[in-house]
């Protein structure tokens, strides 16, 4: 992480991620990007669905690959790029055919790699393969949730599932949350984990640079009208008054609160719920 000298008050405490040592080029490949208007928390009808998100700096779309459809080809590293759309970086591979295409990079990638998609790939960084040709206690990234549905999980900065058992055409995950999953062992995944580790240790340090990033100002509940929110009023400052903890919507929220659908259709896949109030740390 690089630190600063503390000039000014924000710059005492502010950290960033020493780009130098990781990425190898600043621009990115001109055919693999496009302009995009980005949804600032709203949905299709243009209605808010997430607060506080909007401005921020005009980001350029990079098209990553997450389908990996081109199998028992090798493609090699060229270049190792920073996406201002993810939090982990991206790699730019050439494939034996001449075709570019970017991926998100595990940690410790480097460029001339070469990776392959292939159920017959050996078990060595990037490459890709079922979930029933990987051994257990594998750690994994960008897992398939059903053969061919393109990864859904461990996409994160730092971030890996790990296989911790195989069972009736069944792929067992602990997930990042800790939880344990069963997946069908048809999908597949990335060897490794992530790239961008240092992500979570990341200060911002100014309100400035959190607008930079697209986040508006959030306003406590406590500091609001008890027309707005559940914790609003009181004379001068007051806890929430409440037993347990609500959202705006009175909805239950964190402290160890279920929050999950009690019904939700994906419920049988799930063996082992999240361990909540723990350091989540996948073993």
């Amino acid at each position: 992480m690089k630190t600063y000298r503390p000039y000014t008050r924000s710059r005492r405490q502010m950290t960033t991620i020493e780009y130098k040592k990781f990425i190898t080029t600043n621009e990115p490949y001109k055919p693999l990007t496009s302009g995009f208007k980005r949804d600032v928390g709203r949905n299709n009808y243009g209605r808010v669905t997430m607060r506080n998100k909007g401005g921020g700096q005009k980001r350029l779309f990079r098209d990553v690959d997450f389908m990996y459809d081109k199998k028992g080809m090798v493609a090699r590293v060229e270049t190792v790029e920073y996406d201002p759309n993810r939090s982990g970086f991206i790699a730019l591979i050439k494939y034996q055919d001449g075709e570019r295409r970017y991926i998100l990079a595990p940690k410790d990638l480097a460029v001339g790699a070469s990776i392959i998609v292939s159920e017959k790939a050996p078990l060595t960084l990037g490459n890709r393969l079922p979930l029933s040709k990987i051994p257990v206690g594998t750690f994994v990234y960008n897992v398939e949730m059903k053969a061919g549905g393109g990864a859904k999980i461990a996409r994160g900065a730092g971030v890996f599932a790990q296989v911790v058992a195989n069972d009736a055409g069944y792929v067992h995950i602990k997930m990042p949350s800790t939880e344990i999953r069963k997946v069908p062992e048809t999908a597949w995944a990335s060897i490794g984990s992530v790239s961008n580790e240092e992500n979570r240790l990341v200060v911002l340090g100014k309100a400035g640079r959190s607008r930079w990033f697209g986040i508006r100002p959030r306003v406590r509940g406590s500091a609001q009208n008890p027309v707005d929110h559940p914790y609003g009023g009181g004379e001068g400052r007051q806890g929430r008054g409440l037993r347990r903890a609500k959202t705006r919507w009175g909805k239950p929220a964190g402290k160890g609160q279920k929050t999950r659908t009690p019904k939700k259709y994906s419920n049988v896949f799930i063996l082992s719920r999240c361990q909540v109030g723990k350091q989540k740390k996948v073993e």
